[in-house]
């Protein structure tokens, strides 16, 4: 018994590149690309509309005084429109924490802040205030001191001052374990003496007027700034690429899956030849 001969063989034609997108698994994948890209489509909406402000605050809403309970949330983050807000806020100074933070410029001059835990009534919660610039430590301790002998934990006092965002605490200098150079509530606060157990504010107040004979603290109005928050855009043009590459991908896997069918044809031709 005889093989066929070649010629009597069907012809096999090697399907196109649209014919292998057309059958059902690659289709099935294009439709979960389609549900990603649309997820990412989604995200970079979201993220372009975080990044244009539509209602901008008008220039000086910072210099108007506002009750501090309208602007911070005791342990929450300041929002970026409303950081440099000129606040009023009412309560009581604690005597024991009148602490000097070191590497305070003004004018170009550097110095030093005495820094005041006040107990707000409104809400209940500690806040940091500086409450007025030394250009020597001497100077400083010195204020800090007569502050802590003069004040009277029962005396509500009301002050106004422009809320700022924690510089952050950082880690001491070695020449001196306990000399604070950043102002930071979280850093004041491990050195405050009497916390109880009030919230504390994230933010400082820097106050409009000095106390125990110190300077004005330089404390200008922040820039207006721009509407336009350019880095969300970038994050929405990433995810306009996202949901490129995921097409990109499908294209890919589907034409790597043509390529190598047509590699295995062409092997089997050849085994035939």
């Amino acid at each position: 018994m005889t093989s066929p001969a070649s010629d009597d063989l069907p012809e096999v034609f090697p399907p196109t590149l649209r014919e292998v997108m057309l059958r059902g698994r690659w289709i099935a994948m294009l439709l979960l690309c389609l549900a990603v890209a649309a997820v990412f489509a989604w995200l970079g909406q979201w993220q372009l509309a975080r990044a244009i402000d539509t209602a901008p605050r008008e220039e000086g809403a910072t210099e108007q005084v506002m009750p501090i309970a309208d602007v911070a949330v005791p342990g929450e983050y300041l929002t970026d429109p409303l950081i440099g807000q000129r606040v009023e806020v009412s309560g009581t100074f604690v005597p024991s924490d009148f602490i000097v933070v070191a590497s305070r410029y003004n004018g170009g001059i550097e110095g030093y802040w005495v820094t005041a835990h006040l107990r707000a009534v409104d809400p209940d919660a500690s806040l940091a205030v500086a409450v007025g610039w030394a250009a020597t430590r001497d100077d400083a301790d010195a204020a800090a001191d007569a502050l802590a002998k003069s004040t009277d934990p029962n005396e509500v006092v009301t002050l106004t001052g422009r809320i700022v965002a924690d510089e952050g605490p950082v880690p001491p200098p070695k020449s001196d374990p306990w000399e604070i150079t950043r102002m930071s509530p979280a850093a004041l606060l491990s050195r405050w003496q009497d916390i109880g157990d009030t919230d504390v504010y994230r933010q400082f107040v820097v106050a409009d007027d000095p106390m125990g004979g110190l300077a004005d603290i330089d404390s200008p109005a922040p820039d207006a700034g721009s509407s336009v928050n350019w880095l969300n855009i970038f994050y929405a043009a990433e995810w306009v690429i996202f949901a490129g590459f995921a097409f990109y991908l499908w294209y890919r896997l589907a034409k790597d899956a043509w390529e190598k069918e047509l590699e295995e044809l062409a092997d089997a031709q050849t085994v035939d030849a």
